[in-house]
């Protein structure tokens, strides 16, 4: 360990050890120290037995919110929010033209299949709605699934068609399209709902962006911050944010 940690301050180990039991419901511990691991690694993914990591662009209204749907979820690695589905070239937050708010989820497929992020697709919005969420009104906010291939094609359309049959008074208004190009959004737009929790990110160290937009625990505190983690990992987060509290272990205070 002292080799390992010989960059890093001692309180930036010992919070890292106590972070690492937040991540206990899951069979991999993805817990970042600087320059030491690959990007692989790090994703708890060895790279010369796993298979190559899948990702998969969904877009189910404003991305700070569907960003923290998919991040608790066992076998989900890393999420970013950009653009998609459109044809403007270099698309930004204040000028879209015509893509989509859009997540987009790297997955371990031997832990998590494309068929079950469709399940939480459909269950964590408004499929009726067009072109909108609750108060979020605009074609940027709008239903789509992206899919990569004809299997992606036909479990999307099998999905879309069973959820109709749920409708029946109302129309599914989910679109179903080849993934074109995938634009990540700005930076202050990445773990949005984790931002708005500055103990978190002290708690992580503070990461720079381009490594906290990749990171694994980012992606599940996110979804923490957001209250959308299952009810047991929420309050397994919780119980260990209040130990770190009451014991007063070293937090970063910059």
């Amino acid at each position: 360990m002292a080799i390992i940690c010989s960059n890093i301050s001692l309180s930036r180990v010992l919070t890292t050890l106590v972070l690492m039991t937040i991540l206990a419901a899951e069979k991999r511990v993805c817990i970042r120290i600087p320059d030491q691991i690959t990007e692989t690694t790090r994703l708890g993914i060895h790279p010369t037995t796993s298979p190559p990591l899948k990702s998969a662009v969904f877009a189910l209204g404003s991305f700070w919110r569907s960003e923290a749907v998919f991040g608790c979820l066992n076998g989900v690695l890393q999420i970013t929010v950009g653009y998609a589905g459109g044809s403007k070239t270099n698309p930004e937050y204040r000028s879209l033209g015509d893509h989509a708010e859009s997540v987009q989820v790297v997955y371990d497929e031997r832990l998590i299949s494309f068929r079950q992020l469709l399940e939480v697709f459909w269950s964590s919005h408004d499929y009726r709605q067009v072109f909108g969420q609750g108060p979020d009104v605009g074609n940027q906010y709008r239903s789509i699934v992206f899919t990569n291939g004809t299997e992606e094609s036909r479990l999307a359309s099998v999905s879309k068609g069973r959820e109709q049959t749920k409708s029946k008074s109302s129309i599914v208004t989910t679109q179903i399209q080849p993934l074109g190009t995938f634009y990540p959004a700005e930076p202050e737009h990445q773990k949005f709902e984790l931002k708005r929790r500055p103990f978190l990110l002290q708690l992580m160290g503070n990461l720079p962006e381009e490594e906290l937009e990749r990171s694994h625990l980012a992606a599940k505190l996110n979804s923490y911050a957001a209250e959308l983690c299952p009810p047991n990992i929420q309050k397994k987060i919780d119980v260990k944010i209040n130990e770190i509290i009451k014991k007063g272990w070293p937090i970063l205070s910059q």
